[in-house]
């Protein structure tokens, strides 16, 4: 069984009536973690890198401190690099992780359901791939980044790019895909050598958790070392804070905990 790596227009469909129901990214700086007293300052920047024949754009909250950090590459929702995702960036770099919020979309963005559809419908999937690729070389250049501990997360949209990522960086040190589209194809699942997380609500209608019992049987079979948890009572989105009917804060909280959990366990130990 393989399940299309490219998101669908019933899959586009089906995430737009859930997310019509409510707002469609937080302008708040919460990520449901609680911030600790021996958090990381932290420094904020736009920064530009060559992808392709491209110059892009990026997000980087840096935790300030000598020595040399562990990275993440951030990969957004199909909204674009909305405060939520710099929040995101934000609360890694904290933690002490160096992280690249990138924009896939070249600074396009949208709280409307219609045009966040037009952009997928519209996005290339290689320009993506080649700015992943992009994305990788740019922490791997920062004199302050551990290049042997260079992760990548996404949500949504950006799960299945964060997916991406390990099929397409052999160098990346994990990948976690929160409730993202994944392949039960086993030839191409064989070009993942990083460790998974990968995260759902049990009752998402847009990832069918079916396609990811899928994935995770074909993970099993291939000795990939992949993470499958589902997380009861919640469907797609359940993490963001501006998903009005979807967002489950409590189980949101306890996504982050084993976020950090597997973070702290691959990128710092």
């Amino acid at each position: 069984m393989k399940i299309a790596i490219r998101l669908s227009l019933p899959f586009l469909i089906i995430y737009s009536s859930i997310v019509l129901m409510g707002t469609a990214y937080s302008e708040e700086n919460t990520n449901g973690s609680d911030q600790k007293p021996d958090e990381y300052p932290i420094d904020t920047s736009t920064v530009w890198y060559v992808s392709g024949p491209d110059t892009v754009s990026a997000y980087l909250a840096v935790p300030k401190g000598d020595g040399k950090f562990p990275a993440l590459i951030v990969i957004h929702e199909w909204w674009g690099l909305t405060p939520w995702m710099k929040s995101n960036a934000d609360s890694f770099a904290k933690k002490g992780y160096i992280a690249l919020a990138i924009d896939l979309y070249r600074g396009k963005s949208t709280s409307d359901p219609k045009e966040a559809m037009n952009y997928v419908k519209n996005f290339s999937k290689n320009k993506a791939i080649i700015d992943l690729k992009s994305a990788f070389s740019y922490l791997s250049g920062l004199s302050n980044v551990d290049t042997h501990k260079i992760g990548s997360i996404g949500w949504c949209f950006g799960g299945g790019y964060s997916f991406q990522a390990a099929l397409n960086i052999p160098q990346l040190t994990l990948c976690i895909v929160n409730y993202g589209t994944l392949s039960s194809n086993e030839d191409l699942i064989k070009n993942i050598h990083c460790p998974m997380l990968c995260i759902f609500g049990d009752e998402d209608k847009a990832i069918p958790p079916d396609s990811v019992k899928a994935f995770d049987k074909a993970a099993k079979e291939v000795g990939l070392n992949a993470d499958v948890e589902f997380f009861p009572g919640v469907g797609h989105a359940f993490m963001n804070p501006g998903n009005m009917y979807g967002y489950k804060k409590e189980t949101a909280d306890s996504a982050w905990g084993d976020i950090y959990d597997f973070l702290d366990k691959h990128l710092k130990k």
